[in-house]
């Protein structure tokens, strides 16, 4: 099948489930109801061919097979290459759907949009082989967890299972989140971060499968071993640098529903973090190569996206921040965990910062202004260092035999954690400017190419408070989006507004002002997040009326009141309590991760349990 016929054929389908006005909370019950039978029997199996294993050896040739021919525990060899083949599904289907939604706006069903199809497959991956790596383990890791009397586990395995657990939950969760509160158009709802945080993480516990399968192997790794140690080295490095940046993923298609302060700290958070432990991890030269697979893998991303006729995505440089950590790692030494994190970070947070505002003005659709300043000075740098330092206590569990590892402070890493969270916490608060006014004046300008919806040119006075704030806003635009609602390319179209005179702006270029558009004038300064309905759609879903696009006077709104119209607050403290719940899971989870990394650190030394009969019969033959 061509790639033309394919992206007629799915855009046939989005356009029949179209018919009806989607859904505005939660999907088809029906649908939900298939894909949990579904899952459940898929887990049954798993379970079933894992007791069969435990109790008879049902892998046994395989995993001899597999042990043979490289040297590495088939806990370690199998479940890697399933997940990293799972993620780059999952990943693909990700970033399709963000474009998916911001083109075509809310599914028909859960199963209407084929970029879901991926994600379920990719997650599913990555449960199945969390549950293998746990089926298969047995005690000879220095820091293997015992379960049972004859059964102990792989750390890794444990991390993976949470992580393959926290995504999978996040289906049903979303689905029961929007039944509540509506659906949360935006990729930071609390059950999104769950979904996107679980596969994301999922990298790192692979790479601690991989560690503990190196340990075990030691010296009898062979030719194909050493080969699939390095390979997974590499990859998981640059999924690791992937996955730390997914949640940038609506500043990189120029949706942001969040203040764009944030935008820099997430970039230094995620560039610490992975740059400096893939640099410990791999040595001289593993920041580049993961920087290199990062470019690869994401670019392989944007060229299938735009094939597909949906919007583009942007993407971090990331090159100022891999070079710092090159020449702090030559200057430091990597034995030195921590100080290469702190000093790195910084470096990161204040000088990559720099040169990644000038990458904004390059090739991101919101390039930086001197309106994050001087706030993004601080709050950077301090998110730079804590992710540095995260990295340096990250890389220190996984850096291989023969590295000396720093003593670390007792605060250091409670520091990193409130410094990394802080920051991010700080910047959440939004307000808006209600009172301000703006005076639209529209001329027709034809239509659009792709979807035939009006086109008209937008000429808008502001009052002088509000043209105060627009002058050096963060941003002081127009967006129309989710306009491709029948199928078909397009969707997605950003204008800055130009300064033609006192109080009075246009758009550089016309915008759509119909069909399933919505088009809002868009105004982002300080903590300040308000905008102007200039178009919306009916819909009968919402029983919202349409919104005409007409000269005259309108007010700014809170502006994530329009860009998440499907959002219900009628219910504030159920939500509040919703909220803290995913939070309570989400601090479960870290914890988990933060124990099964210092179980992995080799500081001290951590001798095996002695060999029983938890070893698989195939491994004790031999």
């Amino acid at each position: 099948m061509s790639l033309s016929t394919t992206v007629a054929t799915f855009g046939s389908l989005g356009a029949v489930a179209a018919e009806e006005t989607p859904p505005a909370g939660g999907g088809d019950i029906g649908e939900i109801i298939i894909a949990t039978l579904v899952s459940f029997a898929a887990v049954a199996a798993v379970a079933v061919v894992g007791l069969l294993h435990r109790r008879r050896g049902l892998l046994d040739p395989l995993v001899r097979q597999v042990e043979d021919r490289t040297g590495l525990p088939a806990w370690a060899v199998l479940p890697v290459g399933i997940v990293g083949a799972s993620l780059l599904v999952a990943v693909w289907g990700y970033y399709w759907d963000v474009s998916w939604h911001i083109d075509r706006g809310r599914d028909p069903g859960a199963f209407a949009n084929p970029a879901h199809w991926f994600i379920i497959l990719g997650l599913d991956g990555i449960a199945f082989g969390a549950l293998l790596a746990v089926i298969l383990g047995d005690d000879r890791s220095p820091s293997a967890v015992r379960l049972t009397r004859n059964w102990s586990v792989p750390v890794g395995s444990l991390l993976l299972s949470a992580c393959g657990v926290i995504a999978l939950a996040g289906f049903p969760l979303d689905d029961i989140w929007h039944r509540l509160f509506g659906q949360d158009v935006t990729a930071w709802g609390p059950t999104h971060i769950q979904l996107i945080g679980g596969a994301s993480l999922s990298t790192l516990a692979c790479w601690a499968l991989v560690v503990e399968g190196q340990r075990v192997a030691g010296d009898g790794l062979t030719r194909l071993g050493r080969a699939v140690t390095k390979v997974a080295d590499v990859g998981f490095a640059g999924a690791l640098l992937i996955g730390l940046s997914t949640l940038q993923v609506e500043f990189d298609f120029g949706v942001p529903q969040f203040r764009g302060v944030l935008h820099p700290i997430l970039i230094a958070l995620g560039a610490g973090v992975a740059l400096v432990t893939v640099r410990i991890r791999l040595g001289r030269g593993g920041a580049l190569a993961a920087l290199a697979f990062f470019w690869v893998a994401r670019g392989a991303l944007t060229a299938g996206i735009v094939a597909f006729e949906r919007s583009t995505q942007h993407i971090p440089l990331y090159v100022a921040e891999a070079i710092i950590v090159e020449l702090v790692a030559a200057r430091v030494g990597r034995d030195k965990q921590l100080t290469l994190g702190a000093v790195a970070g910084f470096l990161i947070g204040t000088v990559g910062f720099a040169t990644a505002w000038a990458w904004s003005h390059v090739w991101m659709p919101e390039p930086w202004t001197g309106d994050l300043l001087p706030e993004a000075i601080v709050l950077t740098a301090v998110a730079g260092t804590a992710g540095g330092l995260l990295g340096g206590f990250i890389g220190r569990a996984v850096a291989p035999l023969g590295v000396a590892h720093e003593p670390t402070p007792r605060f250091a890493a409670g520091a990193a954690w409130v410094g990394a969270v802080g920051v991010i916490g700080l910047c959440l608060p939004m307000t808006e400017s209600t009172d301000w006014q703006a005076d639209l004046r529209l001329t027709p300008a034809g239509a659009d190419e792709n979807t035939g919806a009006p086109m008209a040119d937008l000429v808008v006075v502001l009052d002088e408070e509000a043209d105060a704030a627009a002058d050096g806003a963060a941003w002081f635009e127009t967006i129309a989006w989710q306009g491709a609602g029948e199928g078909g390319p397009g969707g997605f179209e950003l204008r800055d507004m130009e300064r033609i005179d006192q109080r009075t702006w246009r758009t550089e270029s016309p915008i759509p002002v119909g069909g399933s558009y919505k088009t809002l004038l868009r105004l982002h300064a300080g903590t300040g997040m308000q905008a102007v309905p200039v178009f919306l759609p009916e819909d009968s879903a919402l029983d919202a009326a349409e919104v005409p696009a007409v000269d005259g006077r309108r007010s700014f709104e809170r502006e994530k009141s329009l860009l998440q119209r499907e959002a219900n607050t009628d219910n504030v403290n159920l939500e509040r309590l919703a909220y803290l719940a995913l939070a309570g899971l989400a601090a479960g989870w870290m914890l988990i991760l933060s124990w099964g990394l210092r179980r992995l650190d080799p500081t001290p030394p951590r001798k095996a349990p002695p060999m029983g009969d938890t070893v698989p019969r195939g491994v004790q033959a031999a």
